[in-house]
């Protein structure tokens, strides 16, 4: 079977737009392990290319959930960063402290 036919035969095969691969050591200096979530038709040339490897259902799991924890913390970094500090005159402040004190009974 030709190198394209393998590739459309595995895009095929493969559920959903995208899929879930693990990288394979390559000596053009690819690391064993990644994940990424990418198309199929990348997902099916880098099978076919031997550079990767679809993940299983448990390894797709954890990159999603890991993918989402790093949303959320990319998400509560920009709230931090968006902190208003809102500057108070002395009047504002003598203000605040005359509500703030507690009636005198007389």
């Amino acid at each position: 079977m030709g190198f394209y036919r393998k590739i459309r035969q595995l895009e095929k095969e493969i559920e959903g737009d995208h899929a879930v691969v693990v990288s394979n050591e390559t000596p053009d200096g690819g690391i064993s392990g990644r994940t990424a979530n990418v198309p199929k038709a990348i997902a099916a040339r880098m099978v076919v290319e031997g550079k990767a490897r679809l993940a299983t259902p448990e390894e797709s799991a954890q990159h999603h959930a890991e993918t989402a924890r790093a949303i959320e913390a990319g998400r509560k970094r920009e709230l931090l960063g968006r902190a208003q500090v809102r500057l108070l005159s002395d009047g504002d402040i003598e203000a605040l402290r005359g509500a703030l004190k507690p009636a005198k009974n007389s």
